[in-house]
């Protein structure tokens, strides 16, 4: 990129903080070089053989929060990265874009590596280190991810056996009179910063109480999916459900209705997640890809509560 236009592109992008540009703020809210030792070892080009040079890790990850925020499939986050000049400066101005084709191998990586993992490990560190740890409370629920079932039957075989690569994973699960096909995103949230720090990613048809995302020392709220089921907190905030000649009584009622106005705060993140960055619904074939995905969208509802934390304390 030349001086002249280097300077031009910032200039352009000064006025354009003046009228509120959330990506700008975002980007300092934390170290995102932490990240790059992490996956340091996610390509090797020791063979000596020459070849493309890999585009920076830390960018990658830059472009796939950028692909969650705003609901983009790989070809259009290529051509929005180019386009729009609010991304250009939250990537760092870089001279040249990857294809849609390197942004899916890259998730590929990530998935095979495990390295995903690592990164969500990295996010949750530095929340921690920001002073935002775990008091006690959390807040456990799940939501649906939807996808694409195809054009076969839903006694149609999947995974390994599946004769199609569409929808592999997904499964047919029915909630109330509305059937659903594809995943189900886990989260536990921190009842008092409403930050997402635990997540997992399954089929449709599991059911919410097989998940527990809990550990010893907390006090877990949740809704009444998960009746019946102990989970690993020390103290269960668990809504009671009637059951067949046990009506509930009017100090249970009492106890739920207490229960749900902390409870609902978990439905933020879901709100966000499935509406501002129309995240609800995955192309994806797969419940690693799908995790992958809803990785990057909780990462990016992280950092848009830890942009709404710090303007509250400012």
């Amino acid at each position: 990129m030349s001086t002249f236009f280097n300077f031009a592109i910032r200039d352009e992008y000064a006025k354009l903080s003046e009228l509120g540009n959330t990506l700008g703020e975002v980007s300092s809210l934390i170290d995102w070089d932490a990240f790059r030792p992490l996956l340091s070892d996610l390509y090797t080009n020791d063979e000596g053989k020459g070849g493309r040079p890999n585009y920076d890790v830390v960018f990658m990850i830059k472009l796939l929060v950028l692909q969650q925020w705003y609901g983009l499939s790989d070809p259009q986050l290529e051509r929005e990265a180019y386009d729009r000049l609010s991304f250009r400066h939250f990537l760092g101005y870089p001279t040249k874009i990857p294809d849609n084709s390197t942004i899916w191998l890259f998730r590929e990586r990530l998935i095979a590596t495990g390295k995903d993992t690592a990164i969500w490990g990295e996010l949750q560190r530095q929340i921690d280190q920001k002073g935002l740890t775990i008091r006690r409370g959390v807040i456990q629920d799940a939501s649906f991810i939807t996808s694409d079932p195809g054009h076969a039957r839903a006694d149609t075989p999947r995974g390994d056996q599946a004769k199609t690569r569409r929808s592999r994973d997904g499964t047919w699960t029915k909630k109330g009179s509305k059937s659903y096909f594809g995943y189900k995103l886990h989260i536990l949230l921190d009842k008092d910063h409403q930050l997402i720090r635990r997540i997992t990613t399954t089929t449709a048809a599991l059911h919410d109480s097989q998940i527990d995302l809990s550990e010893k020392g907390e006090t877990v709220y949740r809704d009444k999916g998960y009746f019946g089921v102990k989970p690993r907190a020390s103290m269960d905030k668990t809504m009671h459900r009637a059951v067949r000649n046990h009506p509930l009584s009017l100090k249970e009622k009492r106890r739920n209705k207490a229960i749900s106005r902390t409870r609902s705060l978990v439905e933020r993140p879901f709100a966000v997640i499935k509406t501002e960055f129309r995240a609800g619904y995955v192309r994806v074939t797969t419940c690693a890809r799908a995790h992958v995905k809803c990785l990057f969208s909780c990462l990016s509802f992280n950092l848009k509560q830890l942009l709404t934390i710090e303007r509250q304390t400012a």
